[in-house]
């Protein structure tokens, strides 16, 4: 299969005439039951009709993803979701209203007969976002579907946030990609269950427990949910993972022993982390200190996926933050990217 590509890296003027006729291409592609890579804030999607059963299996077989892991579908504004939601609360409403659009995307009891059964993984309820990213509404908003959009990666692997990232895993396997710059928060979107109250974070992201209960106080229930039978992705299966062995190493205060042989190891910490590198090691910064999460987010994806483009390096460390309201999402990707395996730097 060849991948069209439609670059919208300049993003000053997304209604001049050839952005204009790409988007409509783009439109009829989908409505076609193509399968295309849009960005987004967080990360790129893979994007299909979310009502069409045979692009929504198309996105299950691009990426090699499980059948049972739910789709998360990406509106460009609320009137849409009359023909797939039922029982939309105040309380919901109002969440909408102050984080859409945005990194949220919020489970709803799923009004069946508009969505293919395909794109809930068999469930009643469906997880529904609208994205900010311009060129992505730009593209929803001419389009004006429902679009199922996974993260636009082989399944597994590091969430891509770069059209690079999307290119070298799928490439050849969906009708295109929209090249546009990186995403800006560099993490996936916050899960909200809503089918139940209190809600329920089914997959942290930047829009964080103390960010909702500002709006809605007690509104968060911190019950773990059962990953058996996921409701949001990310939940039950290997996620965010580099082919290079990944390690989290906690208190790195010092540098590790230096009769080891560290020159095929990397360290990813923050910036004022760097003297506690091993010199014959690779460093990586991941953000500038341990309280510049946003700069974490931004980067992970991107430091994943160079790991394992870099042929030097056999193995690395990264840093585990300490857990709280703010580092919750970061902490969640690293640790699954690592496996759960965790070493105290004074081991080192």
């Amino acid at each position: 299969m060849d991948t069209k590509i439609w670059d919208f890296s300049n993003q000053n003027d997304i209604n001049n005439n050839v952005n204009v006729a790409h988007i409509n291409e783009i439109a009829s592609i989908y409505n076609e039951g193509g399968l295309i890579a849009l960005p987004t804030e967080t990360v790129y999607g893979l994007g299909a009709d979310a009502r069409n059963d045979e692009a929504i299996k198309k996105i299950y077989e691009a990426k090699g993803r499980p059948s049972d892991n739910p789709l998360i579908v990406h509106i460009y504004d609320m009137d849409q979701m009359k023909q797939f939601t039922t029982n939309l609360t105040e309380n919901v409403k109002i969440l909408m209203k102050h984080f859409w659009p945005g990194p949220i995307s919020f489970i709803l009891p799923l009004k069946e007969g508009y969505l293919c059964d395909r794109v809930s993984g068999g469930l009643g309820s469906i997880a529904v976002r609208m994205p900010s990213h311009p060129v992505g509404r730009a593209i929803l908003k001419q389009v004006y579907l429902p679009i199922a959009a996974p993260s636009a990666n082989l399944s597994g692997r590091p969430s891509p946030t770069t059209f690079d990232h999307v290119f070298n895993d799928l490439n050849g396997r969906i009708d295109g990609i929209i090249k546009a710059e990186q995403s800006e928060e560099g993490l996936e979107s916050t899960v909200l269950d809503c089918t139940q109250y209190p809600y329920r974070i089914a997959r942290p992201g930047s829009v964080t427990k103390q960010m909702i209960e500002q709006i809605l106080p007690g509104s968060i229930e911190d019950k773990a949910l059962n990953t058996e039978k996921p409701i949001a992705p990310g939940m039950k299966y290997k996620h965010y993972s580099p082919d290079t062995p990944l390690t989290i190493v906690r208190h790195l205060e010092r540098q590790p022993n230096t009769e080891k042989d560290w020159t095929r190891t990397a360290f990813i910490l923050p910036k004022d982390h760097e003297t506690c590198v091993p010199n014959q090691a690779k460093f990586i910064p991941l953000c500038n200190n341990k309280n510049d999460i946003k700069g974490a987010n931004h980067n992970l994806y991107k430091i994943l996926h160079e790991l394992d483009k870099n042929e030097d390096i056999q193995n690395a460390y990264i840093y585990g933050f300490d857990i709280n309201d703010q580092t919750t999402a970061i902490m969640n990707r690293i640790m699954k990217a690592a496996n759960q395996t965790i070493v105290e730097g004074e081991t080192l």
